[in-house]
């Protein structure tokens, strides 16, 4: 980018002007934003040529152009890199049933919630690149402990706050376990079959592939739960919306 002091005049005057109008703070955020942004895609992209093990911190934010103290100003660790707002999914879950429709049964909410979790990840982060990490984070999940005890633990977080407003959605068919046991089934099934495919013969390493993969995996795992309903479609959730 070029510096404003050295723009032509008429340039330097539009920046002035253009930076005049935005509060220094507004700036500041843009900044750290980009910063974010450039360490996750430097991370994605040497996990997904290296190996997350074999990757640094210092590999990493040099990558990004940056120091390692900038890193940690961002991110407390590189396991974090694989969890990037987590709550911007849950919130986008909580919005679907919150907007369910008259006709809609618990299930379909509940599938509908999921399936918004994974399109939506957050305004900081294009579909792609959020499904790239939800991929590299399961791969990681397999050999990795302190991702695996995070993935788990986010997964558990996100489920009790998904129960809790799908139980408050229909007060009149689910109480706090049943709406614990259907997120759970639900959540458990997709995440069984995933567990399958990452691993042993099953294991695929390409990444396109792999989320082809997940979301044809994942609409045949749902497909019976929709069985009673022939007039609704059974999209695929897609792999981002695994906690």
């Amino acid at each position: 980018m070029q510096r404003a002091d050295t723009l032509p005049a008429r340039n330097r005057s539009s920046h002035a002007v253009l930076s005049a109008r935005v509060p220094p703070s507004a700036l500041r955020d843009r900044k750290r934003e980009r910063t974010r942004r450039a360490l996750l895609e430097a991370a994605v992209e040497m996990f997904e040529a290296r190996g997350y093990e074999a990757t640094t911190v210092a590999d990493i934010a040099a990558a990004a152009e940056v120091g390692t103290r900038t890193f940690f100003n961002y991110f407390e660790s590189k396991e974090e890199l694989l969890f990037p707002q987590p709550d911007d999914r849950v919130q986008a879950a909580v919005h679907a049933i919150a907007t369910r429709r008259p006709d809609e049964r618990p299930v379909e909410v509940l599938l509908r919630a999921l399936r918004a979790a994974g399109d939506n990840p957050g305004d900081h982060l294009g579909d792609t690149l959020a499904a790239r990490i939800a991929v590299l984070r399961a791969q990681v999940s397999r050999t990795v402990p302190a991702v695996s005890g995070r993935a788990a633990h986010a997964q558990l977080v996100a489920q009790q706050e998904i129960a809790r407003h799908l139980r408050a959605a229909f007060p009149e068919e689910l109480d706090e376990v049943g709406a614990a046991a259907l997120v759970g089934a639900v959540v458990g099934a997709v995440s069984g079959a995933l567990t399958v495919l990452f691993s042993g013969r099953h294991a695929i390493e390409d990444g396109e592939r792999l989320q082809h993969k997940i979301r044809e995996t994942t609409s045949r795992v749902l497909a019976p739960w929709l069985a009673g309903h022939p007039d609704r479609v059974a999209r695929p959730i897609p792999a981002e919306a695994r906690y």
